[in-house]
C-alpha cells in the first residue's frame, strides 16, 4: 500500500505515519517543513498547500492508493478544492479528517451522521477574521468553512472514493492545542482546583492513536464512508477526566466543582478558559455507532491522560501553536472564583 499524508509533522500526522509504517506501507508526507520532525522511513515532500506550483510538484511524486488529509484546519474550501483537483488523477481514495462542527446542530443538539450539515460553497477563501470563537466557544463560520472543505473533497473524488471522518475532541501525547496539558499541569500544582460544572457531564474526547488507526483502516475500505469519531455516549465524564489528571500527577489537588451559572456569571469563556468545559446540551451526545460498526475503538480516557502525562514528564515539548495561549484561566481569576463559593 502506498499512501500520502497531508500534514505529517505533528500530533495526528505522526501517529498516522507511524501506524502506516508499522503496517509495512510506503508513506509520503507533504508539509511545509517548518515544525515537527519527519519520522524515519517516510519520504518527505515540502511545500505549501496554498501554492498551485507546490501541489503540482507533489502530484508528480504519485501515484498513491490513498491520501489522508490531516492538515486542512487552517485552509479555506478553495484551497482544499485546488489540492483535491491536483491529486485526483494520482490518488485512489481521499480520507479526510473533518470535524463534528460541520453539523448545524453542534453543539446544542444530539448528533448522528444523518444530522443536517451546514450549507457551504467550495469557492470560499479562508477569512482569518472569522476564525475566532466568542465567549460561548461556538463559531458557526468555522463549521460552514469545514463543511465547504468536505464538499470540495467529495465533489472532486466522488462519494465512492471518499471517507469523511468527523472527530469531536482529539487528545493524546503530542497535543499542541493545550487542553489536556493545561489540566495536567494545573493538577500537578495541587491546591484547590476550579472544576467546571457537573462532574457527571459526559466527555467524548478520543485518543489520536485510535483515530489514526481508524483512518488507516479507511484506506482499504470501498464506497462512501462517513463517520463520527467520539467515545461512547455516557462512558466518560468530566469528573473522571479531572480525577485522572489529579491521580497521575501525584494526587495532591482538590477538585472544587462550581456550577455553570456561577462560572458564566463571572464571565468565564467556555471551552478555553477552563479547557473542555462547555455548558451546551449537545456537546457530549455524539452518536459514533457507525464508526464502531466499522471497527473504531476508543481507549479509556484515563489511559490517554496517563500517557500524555508520561509524554510531558519525559521532557517532550508540543509543537508551538497559537492556540496554546488561549487555554487556561489566570491563577488570580481562578482564586477569585473559588473564593466566591466558599
Amino acid at each position: 500500500m502506498r499512501i500520502l499524508v497531508l500534514g505529517g509533522g505533528w500530533f495526528l500526522g505522526p501517529a498516522i505515519v507511524a501506524g502506516a509504517l508499522g503496517r509495512g506501507w510506503e508513506v509520503t508526507t507533504f508539509t511545509r517543513g517548518r515544525s515537527g520532525n519527519p519520522l524515519p522511513g517516510a519520504s518527505a515532500v515540502h511545500g505549501d498547500r496554498e501554492r498551485i506550483a507546490d501541489l503540482a510538484r507533489l502530484a508528480a511524486n504519485g501515484p498513491w492508493d490513498a491520501v489522508i488529509d490531516t492538515s486542512a484546519s487552517s485552509l479555506g474550501p478553495r484551497d482544499v478544492l485546488a489540492g483535491a483537483r491536483a491529486l485526483e488523477p494520482v490518488v485512489g481514495r481521499y480520507v479526510y479528517l473533518s470535524t463534528v462542527a460541520v453539523y448545524e446542530g453542534w453543539p446544542t443538539e444530539p448528533l448522528s451522521v444523518d444530522s443536517p450539515v451546514w450549507e457551504a460553497t467550495t469557492d470560499a477563501a479562508l477569512d482569518p477574521e472569522r476564525l475566532s470563537h466568542g465567549g460561548s466557544g461556538v463559531n458557526p463560520d468555522y463549521g460552514r468553512r469545514k463543511a465547504g472543505t468536505e464538499r470540495a473533497v467529495t465533489e472532486t473524488f466522488g462519494l465512492a472514493r471518499t471517507s469523511l471522518l468527523r472527530p469531536g475532541v482529539l487528545l493524546g501525547p503530542g497535543e499542541y492545542v493545550g487542553r489536556l496539558p493545561w489540566w495536567l499541569r494545573r493538577a500537578a500544582q495541587g491546591g484547590r482546583i476550579l472544576a467546571p460544572g457537573d462532574p457527571g457531564r459526559g466527555v467524548q474526547a478520543v485518543d489520536i492513536r485510535d483515530v489514526a488507526a481508524f483512518a488507516l483502516d479507511q484506506v482499504e475500505r470501498a464506497g462512501q464512508q462517513v463517520h463520527n469519531l467520539a467515545a461512547p455516549i455516557g462512558r466518560e465524564t468530566m469528573g473522571g477526566l479531572l480525577r485522572a489528571c489529579v491521580e497521575v500527577t501525584g494526587g495532591e489537588g482538590e477538585l472544587v466543582w462550581v456550577a455553570d451559572e456561577v462560572l458564566l456569571g463571572h464571565g468565564l469563556r467556555e471551552w478555553t478558559e477552563l479547557p473542555l468545559w462547555w455548558s451546551h446540551p449537545g456537546v457530549s451526545v455524539i452518536d459514533s455507532s457507525s464508526a464502531v460498526a466499522a471497527g473504531f475503538a476508543s481507549r479509556p480516557l484515563a489511559e490517554t491522560v496517563a500517557d500524555t502525562w508520561s509524554w510531558l514528564s519525559q521532557g517532550n515539548v508540543p509543537v508551538p501553536h497559537r492556540r496554546w495561549d488561549k487555554h487556561g484561566i489566570d491563577p488570580a481569576k481562578e482564586q477569585m472564583v473559588l473564593a466566591s463559593v466558599l
